[in-house]
């Protein structure tokens, strides 16, 4: 078995679109509501959204598992010393095996060989969400908390995650 993770590029847009179909609405379906889900998705995850994200300069790695692909990756730069980890999913198909600490790892090398000097590492991560405990164990601390309105009337009941690099 073979894990491979490469950089994404506006031609994997559908591939992107079509795995966080799979693993978004499975990750939320304790948490949101059946609309918000559909809102967030098309919101976050139709091909022009991750298209134009790739364009104002969202990274995206996706790993592959056996050659299937298996999870991604997304790391935006938001100021000079601050990166936010914006999305890492793995297929649920595929959790439990340590794909997500590999994609964890390749965006923190992805920010450090882009940005050699010390900066901060934000996530968002909805508060009910088990992967909490996952970014504990990366090494990263709840720094804040908030409830972030997205539009539509629906909110984002976060904790923001952080790290220094």
């Amino acid at each position: 078995m073979t894990i491979r993770i490469r950089r994404a590029t506006a031609h994997d847009c559908p591939l992107i679109n079509q795995m966080a179909w799979q693993v978004f609405p499975h990750t939320y379906r304790n948490i949101l509501t059946r609309e918000q889900t559909e809102y967030m998705m098309d919101w976050m995850y139709s091909v022009e959204s991750l298209t134009k994200q790739l364009a104002s300069g969202h990274t995206y790695y996706i790993a592959y598992y056996d050659d299937q692909p298996a999870g991604y990756v997304s790391i935006e730069q938001h100021e000079k010393d601050l990166f936010h980890l914006q999305k890492i999913y793995v297929l649920p198909q595929f959790q439990g095996i340590g794909l997500g600490r590999k994609l964890f790892r390749t965006a923190t090398n992805h920010i450090t060989q882009h940005h050699p000097t010390a900066c901060t590492l934000e996530l968002n991560v909805n508060r009910k969400n088990p992967a909490v405990g996952f970014y504990e164990q990366m090494g990263m601390h709840k720094d804040r908390q908030g409830d972030f309105p997205i539009g539509h009337g629906y909110y984002m009941n976060d904790y923001i995650m952080a790290m220094q690099l």
